[in-house]
């Protein structure tokens, strides 16, 4: 038999899966990829404008340094604290080969992110999912035998935050590499931050894709120590912004502003949809992202549910793995989507 060209590995990975992206003429409310509803700031559509064809000759400047000058100014560190990715999933993918032995183990919560356990299948090693409690409550995780632990917050698909307290306490205790993931931390309340700056053991990244409407550009962080941030340096992409996003984003963040209000108005409709929802029976969990996870009430199974808005012209996230399977996770969109969603919903409980 002919030998397999293929890593044994990577022949039996399972890819991560994204939300579908609808292609074809029908056209459907998409509530099933925490894309911000809203267009990103005026300042980067004049920005794009302004970009000259002539300039993509050139490479763009390797470090991002503009960028990462302009994000160091937002948290109050130095330029050497912060490294600039191809969205946040590259800065994930580089702490693995970073701060992982090859007979290393990849942690993480359990559910979570479920593009941790397959960036720990792609380096090959071991992984130690941890159990959230109760309602998918905060668990401590251990603080050894893994050398990185992915630490969602708020949580995905979950949507809670974590208590600042808790995390903070992990961090001190834990001997390896703690990632703060905080995609969704312009939807919350609280955030981790500070952490990056008292530990060194502790990054925290962030992304452009949620809050500041630029799912498409693919730009994303980290801040921590500079030792840290030099191990990402080195594993990098030489080029890994090209000049078109490190533009955007640049201009994306001279808008905190305009990012506030489309966040403030996404938070209202939160609201209504949680309140809706739950008067209809629905098990609503506390969000503090873009986007609700919730269980439909007796009588319809989440597969069924999701079936039915489909039909009606609307997706919404399912997940069919074990436990997972009863849930549902729905991103919020703007006052008409919502109306729509809420009709549907009521038509098909009414059923």
């Amino acid at each position: 038999m002919k030998k397999s060209l293929v890593r044994a590995s990577v022949q039996s990975l399972h890819a991560y899966v994204p939300g579908e992206q609808p292609a074809g003429e029908r056209k459907f409310i998409k509530l099933n990829t925490n894309e911000n509803p809203y267009p990103p700031s005026p300042k980067v559509d004049a920005a794009l404008r302004g970009l000259s064809a002539e300039t993509l000759r050139l490479y763009p400047p390797p470090a991002a340094d503009a960028l990462r000058r302009r994000i160091a100014a937002m948290h109050a560190c130095g330029v050497e604290h912060v490294f600039a990715g191809n969205g946040s999933d590259e800065v994930l993918a580089l702490c693995t080969r970073a701060f992982v032995e090859n007979d290393g183990c990849i942690g993480y919560f359990e559910p979570s992110y479920s593009l941790y356990p397959v960036l720990a299948a792609i380096r090959d090693v071991r992984t130690m999912p941890v159990a959230l409690g109760q309602g998918f409550s905060w668990q401590t995780p251990p603080v050894e035998g893994s050398g990185l632990f992915f630490l969602t917050n708020p949580n995905a698909p979950t949507g809670m935050a974590f208590p600042p307290e808790a995390i903070e306490a992990f961090c001190a205790s834990y001997r390896g590499v703690v990632l703060i993931d905080e995609a969704y931390v312009d939807f919350a309340e609280s955030d981790c931050m500070a952490l990056a700056r008292r530990y060194d053991n502790v990054l925290v990244s962030r992304t452009l894709s949620k809050s500041y409407s630029l799912a498409g550009l693919r730009v994303g962080y980290c801040v921590g120590a500079p030792a840290l941030i030099e191990a990402l340096n080195k594993l990098k992409d030489s080029y890994n912004l090209d000049r078109v996003a490190q533009t955007l984003a640049l201009a994306a963040l001279e808008d905190v502003d305009y990012m506030r209000r489309n966040v403030a108005l996404i938070k209202t409709q939160r609201d209504r949809l949680g309140s809706a929802l739950a008067g209809a029976g629905f098990d609503v969990f506390a969000s503090e992202t873009n986007f609700i996870w919730t269980k439909p009430p007796e009588g319809i199974t989440a597969v069924d549910y999701v079936a039915a808005l489909r039909e009606r012209g609307i997706l919404i996230r399912y997940f069919p793995q074990g436990e997972l399977a009863r849930y549902v996770r729905i991103t919020i969109g703007t006052p008409g989507e919502m109306t729509a969603l809420i009709a549907a919903t009521e038509a098909i409980l009414a059923g």
